[in-house]
């Protein structure tokens, strides 16, 4: 069985070759190492490995993980899970980014109960990029009015978009998702220059990363790839 440090490197490499098919800059695409239910000795053997980013989607257990690897010199939490209002309090406190805002609501909570004495906190829109009903983000037709409205809010630095497409369409209806989603992005930067830097795509996973390197994914979300699969909840 390949350790957590032999799958790193293993993506790491894979993540290098499709940025350079893709004939884009080398360092241009970041791991995100989805880290949901796995225990901390998984993300502490992973940090010795190099990793330094890691996503989490439930917040007590990130909390808790937080507080186990709080020595770690550099470690960054991002929060991909969605965001309820009960909880940006301790979002806003405990992580650097947040990939998965779909709301005015929850950004201006975000904005209001984070330190002024932190960094910006980052923050990604989620879009519901195939407007399926089951899963959660903005439709691309909400986004101008939220990204106005965002770049606004004084303790958030809004640095671009995040989605999660259908992993069972056809090779071409996913790339076609990616695609859009860059396009989304590359228009609001044009109409709203002043809203946040607008520099973040993230997109792509263990399965489909090499296509969402190839459409312009700034942040790939891997999971299974590095730590296998993941364990049943209890």
């Amino acid at each position: 069985m390949s350790s957590i440090a032999d799958n790193i490197g293993s993506v790491t490499r894979r993540i290098q070759k499709a940025t350079l098919q893709a004939g884009r800059e080398p360092g241009a695409v970041q791991l995100l190492a989805v880290s949901k239910a796995r225990p901390p000795d998984n993300l502490h053997e992973a940090y010795a490995a190099g990793q330094r980013a890691f996503g989490e989607s439930y917040l007590q257990e990130a909390l808790a993980k937080i507080e186990a690897l709080a020595d770690l010199d550099g470690i960054e939490w991002h929060f991909i899970g969605p965001v309820q209002s009960n909880k940006t309090r301790q979002i806003a406190s405990a992580f650097s980014w947040v990939h998965s805002v779909d709301r005015l609501k929850i950004a201006r909570r975000l904005s209001e109960q984070r330190d002024p004495g932190m960094p910006p906190l980052n923050i990604c829109l989620q879009v519901n990029i195939n407007e399926e009903d089951s899963k959660s983000g903005s439709r691309i037709t909400e986004l101008p009015e939220l990204v106005a409205a965002i770049g606004e809010l004084p303790n958030l630095k809004l640095r671009g978009l995040m989605a999660i497409p259908d992993p069972d369409q056809p090779e071409a209806e996913l790339r076609t998702s990616f695609r859009k989603l860059a396009n989304t992005l590359k228009q609001l930067k044009t109409d709203y220059p002043d809203a946040g830097p607008l520099d973040t795509l993230s997109m792509g996973m263990s399965g489909d990363l090499d296509i969402a390197i190839a459409e312009g994914a700034t942040w790939v979300r891997v999971g299974t790839a590095l730590f296998g699969k993941r364990p049943a909840k209890s």
